[in-house]
């Protein structure tokens, strides 16, 4: 036996490799980044099969004017999930801005201008306090907004005595409010637009999209976003490194409080009214749409894109089971199941990936 017949006896014979992993073609990073979007696409093909009316036009209306709201929370919430923290008053936050703007409009008489600017100074003044309390006090976001959550909850409700507002609504005092809510406001939240599609986008998803985008482009492509995603990486070596991690934290709650207020905005601009209930599922809705964001394309991280994905999502599962006559009380505890197991698939995914 020559000596290249030994070394080719004692080589180990050479392992086979399929097609598609030469190709670079891996299962679990396919599922890791595309999963979601096809769980969405299945769900939209679901219940367009099993209802009347899911793919009309007008469900899609709804859709679109429910996740515009949902997705503008979201949104902020996604911002202080960047630097690490977490807002859970954002759903108080936008009732008391849905208060407050009906409240100037209707009983004092105020124009639409003057109730916008209103409720934008209230999420500005609230994200100021939410950051100063959770940075300079050291109290845990998770306490802090907790506790702004149940101190708007209240709030909202003593200059009415606990009553919604609404045009010619009698007052605690006996008087009857003579305001109206101006036409220009009503528009933000009922009007759609013609030039885009013909009487299908509502003006409030018009707002998101620009939300979203702008978002986007300052947490991807610019030195502020991209530090603000190293301070809710490892906020030590931020501060190590210069960057002034306290005004950035407190930034993402101002992001927060003033989306909120936005989202308040619309909200009272497509109901007409101030109803203290209206909402009550804001914070659920939103929170759900910014944790399943992580999930989108594999991303295992706070961001817009992912958010806003994560908004029609919610929004596409709520629709569905509503036109499928699901009992309301159990829409909740889907929308709680579908977020486990999507944070749970990417979560674990990811790590072995890693």
């Amino acid at each position: 036996m020559t000596t290249q017949d030994t070394k080719t006896a004692g080589a180990e014979p050479a392992k086979i490799v399929p097609p598609l992993a030469a190709a670079g073609f891996n299962l679990r990073d396919a599922a890791i980044r595309y999963g979601f979007l096809l769980l969405l696409a299945g769900l939209i093909v679901y219940f367009s099969v099993k209802t009347n009316g899911f793919a009309s036009p007008q469900s899609a209306v709804f859709i679109l004017q429910s996740v515009s709201i949902t997705g503008i929370l979201a949104l902020g919430v996604t911002a202080t999930l960047v630097v690490g923290g977490f807002d859970l008053s954002i759903g108080s936050v936008a009732t008391t801005a849905m208060m407050a703007s009906s409240y100037v409009m209707v009983i004092l008489g105020g124009d639409a201008l003057t109730a916008t600017m209103v409720c934008l100074a209230i999420g500005i003044l609230i994200g100021l306090i939410n950051g100063f309390l959770i940075v300079y006090t050291r109290v845990p976001d998770l306490l802090a907004t907790l506790g702004m959550m149940f101190l708007l909850l209240g709030l909202q409700r003593i200059p009415t005595e606990g009553r919604s507002i609404a045009t010619g609504m009698t007052l605690p005092d006996g008087s009857v409010a003579t305001g109206t809510f101006s036409p220009a406001f009503l528009a933000l939240g009922r009007q759609r637009l013609d030039f885009i599609l013909p009487n299908l986008v509502p003006v409030s998803v018009v707002v998101l999209l620009a939300l979203a985008v702008l978002i986007w482009f300052f947490l991807e492509y610019t030195r502020f976003g991209r530090m603000m995603y190293a301070v809710g990486s490892n906020e030590r070596a931020a501060e190590l490194a210069g960057a002034p991690v306290k005004a950035y934290k407190i930034f993402a709650y101002v992001i927060s409080a003033v989306f909120a207020s936005i989202g308040g905005i619309l909200l009272a601009a497509r109901l007409g009214r101030g109803d203290i209930a209206s909402g009550n599922n804001l914070l659920l809705d939103a929170v759900a749409a910014a944790l399943i964001g992580f999930a989108v394309l594999g991303a295992a991280k706070p961001n817009a894109l992912g958010t806003a994905v994560g908004a029609l999502f919610v929004g596409v599962l709520l629709q569905g089971l509503t036109m499928m006559n699901a009992p309301y009380y159990t829409q909740d505890f889907i929308k709680g199941a579908v977020l486990v197991i999507a944070l749970v698939f990417t979560f674990s995914l990811s790590r072995r990936r890693r």
